[in-house]
């Protein structure tokens, strides 16, 4: 077992959880005026963003070190298909931080600095990347939630970790993909962010449970 695999977990949990934590949480994000008004205040807006992504990009990378640890097992197909979710949730998350954290906030920038008469249709332009956002916020949490839960399977089949691991994968992974579900029919409303924060923070601990784990049973 490399060490490689359990310092990304850490490493990834950790920006994830700083990035999130600078992201501006005030305004309700399902009411676009109120939430817009409180994104074009935000100066840290890109630089919390892109900690984001290279959270998840770390963890992805991770959750398929994990599952090539177990390719050659009893979970070896459950372990593959594991792969593909973290590479696929990877590149989901990607475009999801490229719409969010780049182009909503130049657009509502753009909006802010607008003149009177010219703002109602830059606020249109937008609303229209929110929702673009939305969309890719749905799907980023269904498949990682996904991935989470396959993860969880393999490792229970597997059985070359504890298995609570897996019983804790499993836990967070399934309210996550519930929660894009939710996003998908309600948006950032109070229903999908009541299922999505609780089971986010179940993975982050889950990662570093899983760092700390693994960076200790690694090879010297």
């Amino acid at each position: 077992m490399s060490r490689i695999g359990p310092v990304a977990a850490i490493l990834g949990a950790v920006l994830l959880f700083f990035g999130t934590y600078l992201h501006p949480m005030s305004a309700d994000p399902n009411v676009p005026l109120a939430a817009f008004s409180e994104y074009a205040r935000d100066s840290h807006w890109v630089a919390s963003h892109l900690m984001q992504l290279f959270g998840v990009l770390l963890m992805a990378s991770a959750l398929a070190l994990l599952c090539r640890q177990m390719a050659n097992g009893p979970a070896a197909e459950w372990a593959f298909l594991g792969i593909v979710g973290a590479v696929a949730s990877a590149a989901v998350a990607a475009t999801l931080q490229a719409v969010d954290g780049v182009a909503l906030k130049a657009a509502i920038n753009s909006w802010a600095a607008s003149p009177a008469f010219n703002k109602s249709a830059v606020f249109q332009a937008a609303f229209a990347v929110r929702q673009i956002e939305m969309g890719l916020a749905s799907i980023t949490a269904l498949l990682s939630g996904l991935t989470f839960s396959i993860v969880g399977i393999a490792l229970l089949i597997d059985r070359q970790l504890p298995r609570w691991f897996g019983i804790l994968a499993i836990a967070g992974g399934v309210p996550t993909a519930i929660a894009g579900i939710a996003i998908a029919y309600t948006g950032f409303s109070d229903l999908s962010m009541e299922i999505n924060l609780p089971a986010s923070s179940v993975l982050l601990i889950w990662m570093i449970a899983w760092g700390v784990f693994g960076w200790t049973h690694a090879s010297p």
